[in-house]
């Protein structure tokens, strides 16, 4: 399926974010993007987005083609089709298909990273031909870096392609892109590849290192494959240990490795074919993986080296590790089991993670939040509002919890527990105790603060929930309605 409305409104924000001066030049696409139609489709009226690749070399010039129907010189790109998963998808997809490049020849850029560097509106005369009346193209233009030193030969598609130049931002055709081009020059943007993702390799100095089981799931970079903590860069990052500190506050709250230095550059494959250089960082941790809360992915657990060749690991890996290991010799000995945090319970027990959840009410009503599709939990189904804790109470991480993704207004004093599920999502897996809650007096309007992960709030009879529900949500509120203040759910006895 091509982008959802949802997933280009966020890449279209993302770019006004930058350029709010050009909120007008683009309200018939935002416009659009509210209405029941797919804004990629050749047929959407008045206009239709399409998508264009800006390919850099190290002489600061970029990539334009010679398009036989119109004569024009332009970056490659065209049309969305129904395979592409992201607009940036369908841009590598156009300059490979008109250019003859390999995905792997590009990359992204660390100044743009995946949001557009140019959104340009411009009309299309009618085609009889084609039968298609006037329109205009919402093009939205990502930059990318070539991988290589020099422009490899490129293979251009005769049928459509009738030269191509390579042109100094100077020269480049679009005005609109030219004037971001010179602007973005000074901001270093030179065509020179450098990392833009980042990963913790963790060891303990006894001979383990930490490795993450990813998810499998359609979109995932390198699916249940076990790899390094990280992730890749945003534009508010200062650095990218900047990066990486913010990706394990968000993916494992409770994993604050030691020292961290970085160690190499490694070099993996995007989703789409792109080339990403990783800056890996080395740290130091030794705590008990099971018990941290572990937000994204599967699993994290200690690995020896000698286990590696028995493991599906991320490529290249399994290298990286033993090179660190042979330059770090074992400081202490490994501890025959994971050791215990201080005050922690005896032996065998099994921590749980604390969920809590607001159980908000009006007039027969629920509400529910529409989680983001590209949600790390629960995607597309709709759900409670609810977090997990920090150092602090229930009642004050929910009321906390509530402002930041709703703007609810809600004293911890005014909470009052009313359900608890106890679940397990499989055989294996960390149980969960989750906290419902319902306020006896709250102010605000339920608001979208947080729409990476929530798309809407809206209120559901309690008698007739939606569908897709998180089934732990449909089986609190059913048992808040029956006067039940306990439930389990996932268990086999």
């Amino acid at each position: 399926m091509p982008p959802s409305s949802s997933a280009i409104r966020k890449t279209i924000e993302a770019y006004l974010d930058r350029h709010p001066d050009e909120r007008a030049a683009l309200a018939g696409l935002l416009a659009m993007l509210e209405q029941p139609v797919d804004v990629t489709a050749r047929t959407a009226l008045p206009g239709h987005v399409t998508c264009s690749a800006v390919v850099i070399d190290r002489d600061r010039r970029v990539l334009h083609i010679g398009h036989r129907l119109t004569g024009l010189l332009l970056c490659p790109g065209g049309h969305v089709e129904a395979g592409d998963r992201t607009l940036l998808a369908a841009a590598v997809r156009e300059v490979c298909e008109e250019a003859g490049l390999r995905p792997g020849d590009l990359c992204l850029t660390p100044q743009f990273l995946d949001e557009p560097i140019d959104v340009d509106v411009h009309d299309i005369d009618v085609n009889p031909g084609r039968d298609e009346p006037a329109h205009q193209h919402f093009d939205v233009r990502f930059a990318f870096y070539l991988t290589a030193e020099q422009p490899p030969a490129l293979a251009l598609q005769d049928k459509e392609v009738s030269g191509a130049q390579w042109l100094p931002y100077a020269d480049v055709r679009s005005p609109t892109l030219r004037a971001k081009l010179l602007t973005a020059e000074a901001d270093g943007l030179d065509g020179s590849p450098e990392p833009v993702s980042a990963n913790a390799l963790i060891h303990d100095e006894g001979g383990r290192y930490l490795l993450h089981l990813r998810d499998d799931r359609e979109g995932m970079w390198e699916p249940w494959v076990l790899g390094l903590v990280g992730g890749k860069r945003s534009r508010d990052d200062a650095s990218l240990e900047a990066t990486l500190r913010r990706e394990l506050a968000e993916e494992v709250p409770g994993l604050k490795p030691t020292g961290l230095v970085p160690f190499a550059v490694q070099e993996a494959t995007s989703v789409d074919g792109l080339a990403v250089p990783i800056s890996v960082y080395a740290g130091r941790w030794s705590g008990d993986a099971e018990a941290v809360d572990l937000r994204e992915g599967v699993l994290l657990k200690w690995f020896t080296v000698d286990t590696l060749d028995r493991l599906r690991l991320s490529p290249g890996l399994g290298d990286l590790i033993r090179r660190h290991a042979a330059e770090h010799p074992v400081v202490q000995e490994p501890p025959a089991v994971a050791r215990p945090l201080p005050d922690e319970a005896p032996a065998g027990t099994v921590p749980h993670i604390v969920g809590v959840h607001l159980h908000l009410e009006r007039e027969g009503k629920v509400l529910l939040g529409l989680r983001h599709p590209d949600s790390a939990y629960a995607g597309g189904s709709w759900h409670a509002l609810a977090g997990h804790l920090e150092a602090e109470a229930a009642t004050v991480g929910l009321a906390r919890e509530a402002y930041e993704e709703a703007g609810l207004v809600i004293d911890p004093a005014d909470l009052e527990l009313v359900h608890t599920v106890h679940t397990v999502d499989r055989p294996g897996a960390r149980p969960r105790i989750q906290l419902f809650f319902r306020p006896r007096h709250w102010e605000g309007a339920p608001e979208v603060r947080e729409p990476d992960r929530c798309l809407a709030w809206e209120w559901w009879d309690a008698k007739d929930l939606p569908e897709p529900i998180v089934p732990y949500t449909r089986v609190a509120i059913e048992g808040i309605r029956a006067g039940r203040p306990y439930s389990e759910l996932g268990w086999k006895l």
